[in-house]
């Protein structure tokens, strides 16, 4: 019998919502089982293939052995975390937030998005958004019925950057919401805080409301003048406001209007827990909640306790993460560029953006699809990111949050590709 495709009867459509009908399979899943089948290393995926701190693993055990969230927690997060949270954006921004009424935890960033943007989105609202973008901003705007006006970020002096004018240019009275993700998934740009300052004028000036996607908050290098492919690339330390994060809600008349978006995946190596969270003034926090309440209500309840404990580590915790996926960052940079690919050194994140026209390439999604079985080695097409797919058919994503000994297999099988 064959699978059905559409709903019976006369009024036949197809079985999935209109509004999800152009993503299909994700890039990642079809990736990952690219590499299952090659046995190819998998750069594609950004999760790191040891765990986080022991103590905060014994932490979660704890709770589960304790009895604490092995049953329903609130629904607004367990109490302990959303006062780690507060704690954490006072401590590390001087951002006060009430952990009763503004702080709101979610299963991982990408539902704290979905339900941000189904709160706050109507149909025929816009929704402006940096391209490439991570996947599931464009399917989450989709469903809540919003249309997303890209704003590309291109490749100039070593870095991708955002053109201010084309920001301001894209807003029009249909407006409702910038949504603005910094340290930037896939291209590893850290947006300064003289473009965060623009960013912010803008939206006091037009009344936008403002979600900003920050996981990678305390993955933030400050790296040295130029860039792996031998540009201009400005100083890491400059451009990343001095090696540090700055969330755009810090900025005058941003806190009002602003849900901040984090999460424990990336920070603290445990992307399996999916513990995220929004901080955001009374109104916006409850909008959002009104729509998590019927995603997932609630989930991950021991967990949440142990990322509580894990929010208070010393900053020598932070510190070294920085520098160890820092070292991992060059170690794959210089690799790549060995192998005649040119790299985009990022200035944060998991991720190395790459070129590879100087291969003899052009079409992204095609290189990917074979570099397993020519190299074998996984990574991703950043044409996937963005809805002009011209704007991004060159550009291939490397992921170097692994062990340094599966970096250095991954390089040497990549060599291969000019020898």
């Amino acid at each position: 019998m064959a699978p059905m495709t559409s709903s019976p009867g006369p009024a036949a459509r197809p079985l999935l919502n209109r509004r999800l009908a152009e993503f299909g399979t994700t890039i990642f899943a079809e990736m990952s089982a690219l590499a299952a089948r090659t046995g190819a290393i998998n750069l594609g995926q950004g999760f790191p293939d040891t765990d986080g701190p022991e103590s905060v693993r014994e932490a979660a055990v704890r709770a589960l052995r304790d009895g604490r969230g092995n049953q329903y927690p609130p629904g607004d997060g367990v109490p302990e975390l959303r006062t780690a949270i507060a704690a954490h954006q006072a401590d590390r921004y001087g951002l006060a937030y009430d952990p009763g009424t503004e702080v709101l935890v979610t299963t991982g960033a990408t539902e704290a998005i979905a339900a941000s943007l189904l709160a706050l989105v109507e149909p025929g609202d816009e929704v402006v958004a940096l391209e490439p973008y991570y996947d599931s901003y464009a399917a989450s705007i989709a469903l809540a019925g919003g249309t997303r006006v890209p704003v590309t970020l291109r490749p100039r002096d070593g870095r991708f950057r955002l053109d201010l004018d084309e920001l301001r240019a894209a807003v029009t009275p249909r407006t409702r919401l910038l949504l603005i993700n910094t340290p930037h998934n896939p291209t590893g740009t850290v947006l300064t805080r003289a473009e965060l300052t623009e960013i912010a004028r803008l939206a006091v000036e037009r009344d936008l409301l403002v979600l900003t996607d920050e996981v990678y908050e305390h993955l933030v290098f400050a790296e040295p003048a130029g860039s792996a492919d031998g540009g201009d690339g400005a100083d890491g330390a400059e451009e990343a406001d001095a090696g540090g994060h700055v969330p755009l809600a810090t900025l005058p008349g941003m806190r009002e209007r602003t849900l901040t978006i984090s999460s424990a995946g990336k920070t603290f190596s445990f992307t399996g827990w999916k513990v995220g969270w929004v901080t955001g003034p009374p109104p916006l926090v409850a909008a959002v909640r009104s729509a998590k309440q019927f995603l997932t209500y609630v989930s991950g309840g021991p967990f949440q306790y142990a990322v509580a404990e894990a929010l208070s580590l010393p900053r020598a915790y932070f510190d070294g993460l920085r520098t160890e996926l820092r070292a991992k960052r060059d170690l794959l940079a210089r690799g790549l560029t060995e192998a005649g690919f040119a790299v985009y050194l990022p200035a944060g994140t998991y991720f190395i953006t790459t070129d590879v026209r100087p291969l003899g390439e052009r079409d992204g999604f095609a290189f990917c699809r074979a570099l397993p079985e020519r190299a074998g080695v996984v990574a991703i097409p950043n044409a996937v990111f963005y809805d002009d797919r011209e704007a991004g058919a060159p550009f291939v994503r490397f992921a170097f949050c692994k062990r340094e000994e599966v970096l250095l297999e991954a390089v040497h099988r990549l060599k291969q590709l000019t020898t």
